[in-house]
């Protein structure tokens, strides 16, 4: 006997006025589907089954690389039928956990409870939110057993004022779900066969009925719109922010940051308001991140400050940088230790060596830059011909002048002094001046146009 989940995703979605699939609808970056996938092969299940419906091929494609079995709904009839379609698929002897795949902050630790307390025979999950509409009410006998459960449409105003409600996850063998649903007719106010009406089939049977409550009742929010899509985020982010904060990372602001992948940090890491991390990112020790910075797939050594208002991407930062404000570092972006790249300058596909400095308005695309490299404002490499990129080697100890072009493909060979204002197009000798701009000329007598 062993653990299979069936992950209900076949929902239309008709509130999120949305073309896009629901459960392609993203949370933290990722589709809600991706999050409750990633929490179901957590539990180690023997097969992991996927009830699709509606935009079908859209949810397949999106998960083509991932080991799961498909099964479609092509008519939506409710979450018991949908399950009904799932358990063909399944051994009569194993478990079944039913997950939602727009539910997506669940957490493993919770559902694994669930799944202990499955020797019951049935085991279902409930919470007591701070607002029950919407939610079917857990009824129970003068003992406290679970004795049904009501759709919120179907029950009385005494129902409807229980506190407890049905949260949808369950688990139990897969030959009595499949018994019990077998039973479960569709007569209530929405037609549709009920996934919760199983248990009153297992009390029926003398069964009883086990529940377990998650840690924090956002874990079982679902998103059947735009509104609850954005309070689902926002607990997602609340989260992550507690975590660090747990971890001796100062935050500015614990409600004015997203985490959108996988952020790691050292000690003393301090991060301002506004501020996204994308996929891996790893700040070492006493990093600094400014306000309104963006960060996506990018390592930062010990003691580097990015200011505000930096955009970095697929770069790797060392120690002791300086990079802002208003930077971008694009793919292939590599600084050495003390390294300075300042406001509005842009560094693409480019090695910068050690204590070298680019402080303002210059570009630096498919160059390799020495060590203690001075690069003045304005500067910009010419790396791309119409077809082809092509390289521009700086070496160490250089000093390129304030609005110099450099033309690819050349090298700047070590000690190099560019006088402000050139166009270099062929490499220059060591430890020589170099200038390349056209003679000032004053002409006498010149006046300016005037208007008829």
């Amino acid at each position: 006997m062993s653990l299979d989940i069936v992950v209900l995703a076949a929902g239309q979605g008709k509130r999120m006025y949305s073309s896009l699939p629901k459960v392609l609808h993203k949370v933290a970056g990722r589709p809600m589907l991706a999050h409750v996938l990633e929490t179901a092969r957590a539990l180690s299940p023997g097969r992991i089954i996927v009830v699709h419906g509606h935009g079908g091929d859209e949810v397949r494609s999106a998960f083509a690389a991932m080991n799961v079995t498909w099964v479609e709904q092509t008519e939506q009839l409710g979450t018991g039928h949908a399950l009904m379609q799932a358990l063909p698929s399944v051994k009569p002897r194993d478990d079944v956990l039913v997950l939602y795949g727009d539910v997506p902050l669940i957490r493993a630790e919770t559902l694994q409870a669930l799944i202990e307390a499955r020797d019951s025979g049935l085991a279902i999950l409930t919470a007591e939110p701070a607002d029950p509409g919407g939610y079917g009410r857990i009824v129970r006998d003068a003992q406290g057993r679970v004795v049904r459960i009501v759709e919120e449409k179907d029950a009385s105003p005494e129902q409807r004022a229980l506190r407890e409600v049905n949260v949808g996850f369950l688990i139990a063998q897969a030959a009595r779900l499949a018994g019990w649903l077998a039973s479960v007719k569709n007569s209530n106010a929405q037609r549709e066969y009920y996934l919760t009406d199983v248990v009153q089939c297992a009390v029926a049977e003398g069964i009883k009925v086990a529940t377990r409550q998650p840690k924090d009742v956002w874990e079982t929010w679902g998103v059947n719109s735009r509104h609850e899509l954005a309070l689902v985020e926002r607990a997602y982010q609340n989260a992550a922010a507690k975590r660090l904060l747990e971890a001796g990372v100062t935050l500015a602001d614990l409600w004015r940051v997203d985490v959108r992948g996988d952020l790691r940090c050292g000690r003393e890491v301090s991060i301002d308001v506004n501020c996204v991390f994308e996929g891996k990112v790893t700040l070492g020790d006493r990093v600094h991140i400014g306000p309104n910075c963006v960060l996506r797939n990018v390592s930062i050594g010990p003691d580097t400050e990015i200011h505000a208002f930096s955009h970095i991407e697929e770069a790797q930062i060392g120690g002791r940088c300086r990079v802002g404000p208003y930077a971008r570092l694009r793919p292939g972006a590599s600084l050495a230790e003390d390294v300075h790249v300042g406001n509005f300058v842009e560094v693409k596909a480019s090695r910068i060596g050690a204590h070298s400095k680019a402080n303002h308005l210059s570009y630096i695309g498919d160059a390799e830059v020495g060590s203690g490299v001075n690069i003045g404002a304005g500067t910009i490499t010419c790396n791309y011909d119409g077809a082809a990129k092509h390289r521009t080697v700086i070496g160490d100890e250089c000093f390129v002048g304030s609005d110099t072009t450099l033309v690819a493909p050349v090298t700047l060979a070590r000690g190099s002094y560019i006088g402000a204002g050139s166009t270099i197009s062929e490499d220059t000798p060591a430890d020589q001046l170099t200038v390349a701009r056209a003679r000032q000329v004053t002409v006498r007598g010149w006046k300016p146009p005037r208007k008829k």
